[in-house]
């Protein structure tokens, strides 16, 4: 995700925010997603991305980070959607992530990062998260970790290339039905439309450190 810089607080682009309304598609009225056959509700989505905008109004850095997060309910599904998959695939090949394993991770992401609130401070600014999101990315991070390992894959060209088939052939098997207004799922891409996350380079990898000023 890009690097965001402190502004001051910006209580009106918070208020300016496109908020999500209770209306779906009109085969999954109310869905903002149908995963697997498991519906993800406009208003779990909706919820997510108020707990970020709450945590970014916040943060001295608000302005900024509001700014650079505008299209954040798209942001949002598309995380809900991939976790999804990768909760698939770890189920596939056997894999889970108790509590301990991702407290454990998380502890050691803090101390990587100087302590747990820049991690959240860092996740914010990074990847839109909102504190009580935490948990959730550091369990991506730990079933990805594990399912790498179990496919005998690296970071390197030639891993990422097995792993996203890997993921191509779950998010096709899931048959996702994303609502219009947010685009289409992405099966090659394992994305949403043209929305640029590389979940899939972010293997073993803590949150980057930001910048001073960056």
């Amino acid at each position: 995700m890009h690097r965001r810089t402190a502004l001051s607080v910006s209580a009106a682009l918070l208020a300016a925010a496109p908020l999500l309304t209770a209306c779906g598609s009109d085969a999954h009225p109310g869905a903002a997603a149908v995963v697997g056959g498991e519906r993800i509700e406009v208003s779990s989505l909706q919820a997510q991305v108020q707990d970020v905008r709450t945590a970014q109004q916040k943060s001295p850095q608000a302005t900024q980070l509001i700014q650079a997060t505008g299209d954040l309910s798209r942001e949002k599904l598309n995380v809900m959607i991939f976790d999804r998959v990768v909760e698939q695939v770890a189920e596939d090949h056997g894999i889970t992530a108790d509590r301990g394993e991702v407290q454990q991770t998380r502890a050691e992401f803090a101390r990587q990062s100087g302590g747990e609130a820049q991690l959240a401070a860092m996740l914010l600014q990074q990847q839109g998260v909102a504190p009580d999101q935490i948990d959730g990315v550091v369990r991506r991070t730990v079933l990805m970790n594990k399912i790498a390992a179990k496919l005998g894959v690296s970071n390197t060209p030639e891993g990422q290339k097995k792993l996203t088939e890997v993921f191509t052939a779950a998010s096709k098997g899931m048959k996702i039905d994303v609502n219009p207004r947010f685009g289409a799922w992405d099966d090659e891409k394992i994305q949403l439309g043209t929305f640029t996350a590389p979940w899939l380079r972010q293997i073993s990898k803590a949150p980057e450190p930001v910048e001073a000023g960056a």
